[in-house]
């Protein structure tokens, strides 16, 4: 059995996980370097399984159709909507998830929360600075008395508002179905959605994307932000319109704006986001911490482990075993 561990960015996988219950059952490929997915029926027909970082590298029925071999996909964390489960029920392909560590419901809201004290504060520019030589150029902004509002209220945007009230942050939250007593029982005051983009002085993604949010915040609501507001995404990068985003950050009608995900990741290199100065962009780094990806890679091995021994663990389309 073939087995490729595909995105592992920082070549941490050997190390978070002890891959010898698996040696001389198959044959391990770590690849560190992303596959387009156009290049993926190529580079990866050989490997009759596949552990996938998140939605790193998508699997919908045609890619799937194109690997002939593959017989299992891992992924990591409880679930992955890039993956069609259906197609892979069909073609009797297993898919197993991973847990994820306790720490995981912090570490997205705490780089959330690091994405908008380097907008406020301008750190990075002042860091490039630094090390040019320079001394002080910009004023920032405090977030003591200022407005968070948090769109979507689940658990990240929950721990966003117990941080928001260790800064003395005043908190409006929206979403479709949240009420006044649940957005009250965590902190926070319901307001209707127009509302939040007019009256927050930072607005936070916090919902899934989904068909229903999909393109959520565009250029209404841009537009109904205050000139000197900012807006952190680290939720998934199709929520916000791209190109509603680039014309609101060029023309000035919003401050600032920190990023984590994007609508094609890796981000290009040639992508106008990385040429706005008032954008502060990081990688996708939200769940990206040692103490979940020991979890990823440890769970990954067993469901490995399981898949050769027949008893495949965690299963995300159980319906694929019926018969085995």
């Amino acid at each position: 059995m073939k087995l490729a561990v595909l995105d592992d960015y920082q070549q941490i996988a050997a190390r978070a996980a002890d891959w010898s219950a698996l040696h001389g059952r198959c044959d391990i490929t770590v690849l560190s370097e992303h596959i387009p997915p156009a290049d993926a029926p190529q580079a990866l027909a050989a490997f009759d399984a596949l552990v996938l970082m998140r939605e790193r590298l998508p699997m919908p029925a045609d890619l799937m159709a194109r690997l002939p071999r593959l017989k299992l996909l891992v992924t990591t964390g409880g679930q992955n909507r890039a993956i069609d489960l259906d197609a892979a029920t069909a073609r009797g392909i297993v898919v197993c998830h991973t847990g994820g560590a306790p720490e995981s419901p912090h570490a997205t809201p705490e780089l959330a929360w690091g994405l908008m004290l380097a907008v406020v504060r301008h750190i990075p520019q002042e860091d490039r600075r630094m090390r040019e030589g320079l001394w002080q150029s910009s004023i920032g902004t405090t977030l003591y008395g200022k407005t968070l509002g948090l769109l979507g209220l689940g658990n990240i945007g929950r721990r966003m508002a117990e941080y928001a009230r260790v800064f003395g942050m005043n908190v409006t939250a929206w979403s479709p179905n949240l009420t006044d007593a649940a957005a009250a029982a965590s902190g926070a005051r319901r307001v209707e959605k127009a509302a939040l983009f007019a009256d927050s002085d930072i607005v936070s993604i916090h919902v899934v994307l989904s068909e229903r949010s999909r393109g959520l915040v565009g250029a209404a609501e841009l537009g109904a932000m205050r000139r000197s507001a900012v807006l952190i995404n680290t939720s998934r990068g199709p929520i916000v319109q791209e190109a509603a985003l680039l014309a609101a950050l060029r023309d000035g009608r919003i401050a600032g704006a920190g990023l984590d995900v994007y609508d094609i990741e890796p981000l290009p290199a040639d992508h106008p986001l990385r040429a706005l100065p008032n954008v502060v962009l990081t990688p996708h780094l939200g769940y990206v911490v040692e103490e979940t990806y020991r979890v990823f890679y440890a769970d990954a091995v067993a469901a490995v482990r399981g898949f050769i021994d027949g008893a495949p663990v965690r299963v995300l389309n159980p319906a694929v075993l019926k018969g085995r």
